[in-house]
């Protein structure tokens, strides 16, 4: 059978249309690099939103699928299973935690963790403990809890009633929750780092009351480590910058070095609140994922990544507050890590599209943020030619 051709109109034929992809067939990566069916190759600064931590090639993780798939592809979670231990025990040992339990992505982690909360308080607290809250400007997931929980218009359109028992809580807003937590509360959910919400830091004042009020009011704290984890920000986790102590964390995107994996981690505080049957996946702690899992954390503690992401983050930080001098369209920068906000005086999107014209591969977020999140390997060499690409991109743009 003839292959079907690549193109734009073919794939408005085949697929609904919620992605807007763009004109690129992609064929293969090389280190932080992608490869086009027609040979141009594009720096990937954005690491498949967050996923390829190892950038594409890594052998050790490449070996470690390819072995495990010669094995074990598929068994159901009714068997035990090594890759899954493993991965397991490494898990709890860099957070501290009690508990995992496995799942295929982010949106799933939540959903699990929006569940084992609500049983949890129900427990401790009551038929009334049920409300679970989050922070604006988030972002959780698509799935209705959620996308309940990240409550953004845009997200949301068209898709109500939301899950009942959710609210907000304005980010770093201390008055503010002050205001809405209460005996009622089941959890606060928070990212520390918030990524689709424009690389924007949750402040150590903000994370020392919100930790004040759960002993008060005894609900959990649940860090979605799902974008900022893994290394990317210089520590494993990124709510360790803030001492946030959580209840509970869920992680994804690059967790599986590419494949389907997330993560609930507990603490011994809902420990023993799953029960058999009360919550479950098809493929979640899949064999593979699992492996490729093990291979990624090797790889970062080997390669030291996080402190290689921690210092070429500082790099690049340095060279856009230059261009911030020369380039006023650059308004504001932030950088934690591998994971950098540049707030931008227009839609971020016109940017995107000049930077792929470039052969640079960066993504836009909460309307006038370019987001870069790179591949953990990224030299700063690699990187610069994404920085000397923006600085053309502004010159270009203020020279009409």
């Amino acid at each position: 059978m003839k292959p079907l051709p690549i193109t734009q109109e073919i794939e408005q034929k085949l697929f609904f249309h919620n992605y807007s992809r763009f004109p690129i067939a992609v064929t293969h990566g090389e280190g932080v690099w992608l490869v086009s069916d027609n040979g141009i190759r594009y720096l990937d600064m954005i690491a498949g939103i967050g996923v390829n931590a190892l950038g594409y090639g890594d052998k050790r993780l490449v070996h470690a699928i390819s072995s495990q798939a010669a094995k074990l592809i598929h068994a159901s979670n009714l068997f035990m299973m090594q890759t899954q231990f493993e991965l397991a025990d490494k898990l709890l040992s860099l957070s501290g935690l009690s508990k995992v339990f496995f799942a295929n992505s982010g949106t799933e982690a939540i959903e699990a963790a929006m569940k084992m909360a609500r049983k949890w308080a129900g427990l401790a607290g009551g038929e009334n403990k049920k409300e679970v809250l989050s922070l604006s400007n988030c972002f959780h997931g698509r799935t209705y809890g959620a996308m309940s929980l990240t409550a953004k218009a845009k997200y949301l359109d068209g898709f109500d009633p939301l899950l009942p028992g959710t609210g907000m809580i304005s980010f770093n807003d201390i008055e503010d929750l002050e205001e809405k937590v209460s005996d009622n509360t089941a959890a606060v959910f928070i990212e520390v780092i918030q990524g689709e919400g424009g690389i924007h830091k949750i402040s150590q004042q903000f994370i020392d009351r919100l930790k004040e009020l759960r002993l008060k009011y005894n609900f959990l704290i649940v860090a979605d480590e799902i974008q900022a984890g893994c290394g990317r920000t210089g520590k494993f986790f990124s709510y360790m910058h803030v001492d946030a102590d959580p209840d509970m964390v869920c992680l994804a995107k690059p967790l599986g070095g590419g494949l389907p994996l997330s993560a609930v981690l507990g603490s011994e505080k809902v420990a023993d609140v799953l029960t058999y049957g009360n919550h479950g996946t098809t493929f979640g702690g899949n064999p593979v994922a699992c492996a490729a899992g093990i291979a990624m954390i090797n790889a970062i503690e080997e390669d030291q990544l996080m402190k290689h992401a921690e210092n070429t983050g500082s790099l690049i930080l340095d060279k856009l507050q230059k261009l911030a001098t020369r380039h006023p369209q650059i308004l504001d920068i932030r950088q934690y890590g591998l994971m950098i906000g540049i707030t931008v005086n227009r839609e971020a999107k016109y940017y995107v599209e000049k930077a792929l014209q470039k052969h640079i591969v960066i993504n836009a977020t909460s309307q006038n943020v370019i987001r870069l999140l790179p591949p953990l390997t990224i030299t700063f060499e690699e990187a610069q030619q994404c920085i000397n690409a923006l600085d053309e991109i502004f010159t270009e743009e203020a020279a009409g």
